[in-house]
Formats: C-alpha cells, structure tokens, sequence
C-alpha cells in the first residue's frame, strides 16, 4: 500500500502520523511530503519510505497514492497561512485514493462537531483506520 502524508508548517503532525502508520501498517510504503522544507525535514525524523517538497512533489504523489494521510487543510485552497496552493487542494481532492483527514480547528478553518481532542488521540484513529482499509 502506498501512503502518502503531506503536512506543512512544522511538520509535527506529519511526524506523527508516520510514526503511528509504520507501527500500525509496517508493509506500508510511506512517502512524506511537505508544504515546506521545515515540514519534510521534520516528517523525515520518522523515516518515512520517500520524502519530497513543494507543489509538484504533492501533485505527483497525489497521483501514486493509495491513500493520503494529513490535515484537512490539505483539501483546502490556501490553507496552512496559505502553504496550500490551489494546485495542492485540487490534487489531494481529486486524487483516486482514499483520504484519511484529521480535523484539527486551525488557521481559520473550523470544523462544526470536532472538540478539542488531543492530537495524539486524532492522530491514533487516523492510523486505526488505515489498518481497517488493509483487512
């Protein structure tokens, strides 16, 4: 299965989810992208299978994947102090995998229904339920 997970400004819920998918799904082949140098550079910290930057490493990988893991502002048009280009939102949205998004209420973008929960808590169901898709 091929998972990618893009984030942008620190990376540190792209860290996480990588670390959470390879203990989780360890034939997983995980290919982090960042919105941001700083992002990719942190993600790398969980040693994920590929690493890439940037607009088009996104819209590439959009293309490959199987399943897309990050934050809902990855589907949102200049969200994340607008690291997301259009370009990126359009390739997560229209992309054949599977999304796997974690609502987290930030930079101007709330989600009505989602409490306050702990990432570490947003981050293990988003890897409970890439294993569900590998049963």
């Amino acid at each position: 299965m091929n998972v990618v997970v893009i984030d942008g400004q620190g990376g540190r819920l792209g860290r996480e989810l990588i670390a959470a998918v390879s203990a989780r799904c360890p034939a997983a082949e995980v290919t982090a992208v960042g919105a941001s140098s700083a992002a990719t550079a942190q993600m790398m910290k969980a040693s994920p299978a590929h690493a890439a930057t940037g607009e088009n490493a996104v819209l590439v990988a959009c293309r490959r994947a199987d399943v897309i893991l990050g934050p809902i502002g990855i589907v949102i048009a200049d969200a994340m102090l607008g690291e997301i280009t259009p370009k990126m939102a359009q390739a997560v949205g229209q992309s054949a995998a599977v999304r796997i998004l974690v609502p987290l209420n930030r930079c101007d973008n709330i989600v009505a229904g989602v409490s306050d929960v702990p990432l570490s808590q947003l981050v293990d169901d988003a890897a409970k339920r890439l294993a569900a898709l590998d049963e």
